[in-house]
């Protein structure tokens, strides 16, 4: 009877009016979205980066001319291409290049360590690379042991417009400075091809590779998992084009050619890709990135550019609530907001509220489902405590998490696995792992949840203890072998904690060796030097043993609860050894 009550689709009576049960996806490359826009809206502004705007043929013309340039190089269909950019025009239109050869984008996060980039281009195999000028020292570094042949250099300043460029290369120091910001020196000697003279040698309209869109690779995502080292989820062009249509299909006040998405969120990461890219792409819409996340720009954004799609985290949300300033800047008249990737708090929606004046809804979803699979609905029958409905084509069930043969009663809480066209098509290399999270077209996600009578679901814990800081994944087991590795520490555990600026930070907990004179700030460095910075714990407890189960299992959940618990003491010291 419970397999029956989720089949039924109960959350299709709680849509919003216009929402359709199901979403036709067309079987087409996911560039084909990029083409169609252009068609349609060509002179419309299709990136706004720092008062720089390009057209929407403007960034096909570009794409082609990248597609040439790396078929120039030897790229093929199937081989796969780094992109180690933040937000920025260079990054869309290495996008839609790579894809137009039917090769495969591997997205890296330019803060990276040189160890974790080496084991990400390790892994793919990527022939090319695309970085930044100022993540290049951090590449040459990563590239020992690695299959790239050809990298691609590029700066901030190159898409800036002209009155600025010029007004940074003045002999003056405040353009020094910003200029030192903005990128940095390649050395004469690198074995490099900077990216604006790559464009400009090449000639000539690429031809879409034929590709097919349900099983050819369109973008390598890494992914923790469960065992905290990455894995590539491979998501095919299918995935991704799906996941546009269900997130429009989801918003029927959306209109064609006239909305405008604010790129705060990284396109590195999924969220930003889909949300803040392909979906507005796919309405002909506006695109404004942003190449980080810092507060009076974005403001200063929203005030010039009137978003009307607005996708965050808690923590951007959060410190928008928390500017008094952000009522001078009419954030309501953003039409949809919409919070991912950790639990948007209640405090924070009513504190948004009260400031702005706008709503923001939470969704769900991971990197395995390319990635949004629920939200709450737009037209104000969000319940903030909850993840929301499945999108349109989507089923999800509740199963034992021991057994997922075994359905569970509508109520009763456990594993949350979710079907549909956005479902990833397994790990790079990983056949074992890959068995282990699909199930006959089902992702296991890891997340325990609830499903209420009327269909909408509730997160209740996380099956894995992914740390999330500003609306990224960290891993503590990834923390944990480094930190395994300074020579003082006996053993060690990694929690996360309740932050309110960034959601959560990660705390760990070592034991020293007996004798050794461990210190917490050699510890902070020695994280420093082999992880990204908000990977880096902003806390470090010594401690003389980690409660532990008869296994010898540490428990997390008790180590979070001590911790918790020495924060709030009275008797705690001003500095707990953190």
């Amino acid at each position: 009877m419970s397999a029956e009550e989720y089949f039924r689709r109960p959350w299709l009576d709680f849509y919003q009016r216009g929402v359709p049960a199901d979403v036709e996806i067309p079987s087409i490359p996911l560039t084909r979205l990029l083409d169609d826009a252009a068609k349609r809206y060509g002179r419309k502004d299709a990136l706004i980066f720092l008062g720089r705007k390009m057209t929407y043929n403007q960034v096909r013309a570009a794409a082609d001319r990248m597609a040439v340039a790396l078929a120039g190089f030897g790229v093929r269909k199937g081989d796969r291409v780094a992109l180690i950019l933040p937000n920025c025009p260079q990054q869309v239109i290495a996008f839609y290049g790579v894809l137009r050869l039917g090769a495969v984008v591997v997205m890296h996060n330019p803060l990276y360590t040189a160890p974790e980039m080496n084991y990400q281009l390790a892994d793919s195999g990527a022939k090319v690379a695309v970085v930044l000028d100022k993540m290049y020292d951090t590449l040459v570094k990563a590239l020992p042991g690695t299959r790239v042949e050809h990298v691609i250099t590029t700066s901030l300043m190159e898409y800036l417009p002209a009155s600025k460029r010029m007004a940074l290369r003045l002999p003056l120091e405040k353009a020094r400075t910003a200029r030192k910001e903005l990128s940095a020196d390649v050395p004469a000697h690198a074995d490099v091809i900077p990216f604006d003279e790559l464009l400009r040698r090449a000639r000539g309209r690429a031809r879409q590779a034929s590709v097919d869109p349900a099983r050819d690779i369109a973008l390598l995502q890494y992914t923790g998992g469960t065992t905290g080292r990455p894995k590539g989820a491979m998501l095919t062009h299918r995935n991704l084009v799906a996941n546009a249509y269900q997130v429009r299909a989801f918003d029927p006040g959306a209109r064609p050619g006239e909305e405008v998405g604010m790129a705060v969120l990284p396109l590195f990461h999924v969220f930003g890709l889909t949300f803040s890219l392909t979906l507005n792409v796919l309405l002909g819409g506006t695109v404004v990135l942003l190449p980080r996340f810092d507060l009076d720009m974005l403001l200063a954004a929203i005030k010039k550019y009137r978003p009307t799609v607005f996708p965050g985290v808690p923590p951007i949300f959060n410190q928008i609530a928390d500017e008094p300033q952000s009522r001078k800047y009419r954030l309501a008249g953003i039409r949809a907001s919409v919070s991912g990737a950790m639990q948007l708090p209640r405090r924070v929606v009513a504190a948004y509220k009260a400031t702005t004046g706008g709503n923001v809804i939470q969704g769900y979803g991971l990197t395995e489902t390319s990635p949004v699979a629920l939200s709450n609905p737009l037209d104000g029958n969000a319940r903030h405590i909850s993840v929301g409905l499945p999108l349109p084509s989507t089923y999800a069930l509740i199963v034992d998490e021991r057994d997922p043969s075994v359905i569970k009663d509508v109520g009763e809480a456990g594993e949350l696995i979710v079907h549909g066209p956005q479902v990833f098509h397994g790990y790079w290399n990983r056949p074992e792992e890959t068995a282990e999270v699909l199930l006959d077209g089902w992702v296991r996600t890891g997340d325990i949840a609830v499903m209420s009578p009327d269909g909408y679901f509730t997160l209740i814990d996380r099956k894995r203890d992914v740390i999330i800081v500003d609306g990224l994944n960290v891993y503590p087991s990834e923390i944990e072998e480094v930190v395994a590795k300074h020579p003082e520490v006996e053993e060690c555990s990694v929690i996360g904690v309740p932050d309110r600026r960034h959601g959560e930070r990660v705390v760990v907990c070592v034991v020293p060796r007996p004798g050794a004179p461990a210190t917490i700030g050699d510890i902070r460095r020695h994280c420093a030097e082999h992880l990204a910075e908000y990977k880096v714990p902003s806390a470090v407890v010594l401690r003389s043993e980690l409660p532990k189960n008869i296994l010898g299992k540490v428990l997390r959940r008790v180590l979070r609860e001590e911790v918790a618990a020495a924060e709030e003491s009275p008797f705690a010291s001003g500095d707990p050894g953190y």
